[in-house]
């Protein structure tokens, strides 16, 4: 009798189950004890982190976008149809064309940047957390002479340490065309420091002190004035901007809100070891469609396939589920556009941001070519 896994979404944690998966069990994939299916909204992969570069001229979405299917191990059936409705009590998947049963299914639908959070947001705002948004910023970026450049940050968003690296690379970036004394540039944080994760916090700020960065926190945006160009913090201050920079809240996949499996913002209540969805032993979410206390980024995606991918494995043996997650995640720093940093951290370590360096930076970039090899479960 054929075993059927289903993973649905084709982002960086789906993929890389897949592959991971296939590549593992591929005797029992060619006898046909196993099927695995990959069902995703689009038939593109593009890597998202790429997006920060494009906002600063240094990269162009053909660059940071893939086919899926050639990506993929060639025994998955790759479907790009989109899912309408997840029936975990019936176990199956349905698409706008057919329904797919599964023995177990791997949810990793992600998040999208909800601009529509505040208003006004989307008509006097600019992002790079998509790739129209990274494109028109560019364009703004590049062409902007002087004047304030406001950042303004919503949680939860993915890569928590995007908006540092963004600000870093403004004050480069300027410095380095000559107009950084024109150049007013804040930055703000809805708690009361700088970023989520204290160590990252208290490193930013004395970056900040020492570039001339201006710094906010509790700034919550509440409303956007784009004719004006002027940001309402909660608080009930006006703050004039000539470009406004948002990272808005993200939201999990409407697929995932429409069949009731997740919270208010749409992240599915996951056991933070096992990867389970709550109250479900055939079901495990992964990435950003988790509800967990960690960082959605592509470094917390691959730890965790990691561990769904050992698990699956086991169950489908007929063995315990015996690898837990321990929270672990990686992240590049872009400090400007020639030198980064890092921080790796889990559960139980916090982060330890160390000293920037140009080799740090040229890593990242390696990485950004890397990534594709991951993404096909080979690194």
């Amino acid at each position: 009798m054929t075993r059927r896994i289903i993973i649905l979404g084709g982002g960086v944690a789906g993929t890389m189950v897949a592959n991971r998966l296939a590549k593992s069990m591929e005797d029992e994939i060619y006898s046909g004890a196993l099927e695995v299916t990959l069902i995703g909204d689009t038939d593109r992969h593009i890597y998202q982190p790429g997006f920060l570069f494009m906002a600063f001229n240094e990269g162009f979405l053909e660059q940071f976008t893939r086919e899926e299917k050639y990506l993929l191990h060639p025994k998955i059936n790759f479907v790009a149809d989109g899912a309408v409705n997840i029936d975990v009590e019936g176990k199956k998947i349905i698409t706008p064309k057919q329904s797919f049963a599964y023995d177990f299914l791997v949810i990793a639908t992600g998040s999208y940047p909800d601009m529509d959070s505040v208003p006004g947001l989307a008509a006097g705002g600019h992002t790079f957390y998509t790739p129209e948004g990274a494109e028109r910023l560019r364009y703004e970026m590049l062409n902007f002479q002087g004047g304030t450049i406001m950042v303004t940050i919503d949680v939860p968003h993915k890569c928590p340490v995007a908006p540092l690296e963004f600000i870093f690379m403004a004050d480069d970036y300027y410095r380095d065309i000559g107009i950084r004394d024109k150049v007013r540039l804040k930055y703000t944080y809805p708690i009361g420091r700088v970023h989520s994760l204290e160590p990252v916090a208290k490193w930013a700020v004395k970056e900040f002190e020492k570039r001339g960065i201006e710094y906010e926190v509790f700034f919550n945006l509440e409303a956007v004035d784009p004719e004006k160009k002027i940001a309402y913090n909660m608080d009930g201050s006006e703050h004039p901007y000539d470009l406004l920079v948002a990272v808005p809240p993200h939201r999990g996949a409407r697929v995932v809100r429409d069949a009731g499996l997740g919270d208010e913002d749409g992240f599915i209540p996951t056991d933070r070891y096992t990867l389970k969805m709550e109250g479900r032993d055939d079901v495990y979410v992964i990435g950003d469609a988790t509800n967990l206390p960690v960082s959605k980024a592509g470094s917390t995606a691959h730890y965790e396939a990691d561990v769904v991918v050992k698990n699956l494995i086991s169950e489908l043996k007929g063995l315990p589920p015996s690898h837990r997650y321990n929270g672990k995640a990686f992240c590049f720093i872009e400090t400007g556009m020639n030198e980064a940093t890092y921080i790796t951290f889990n559960y139980k370590q916090p982060p330890r941001p160390v000293p920037p360096s140009e080799m740090l930076h040229w890593f990242k970039l390696s990485y950004n070519e890397m990534y594709w090899l991951s993404a096909r479960g080979i690194l």
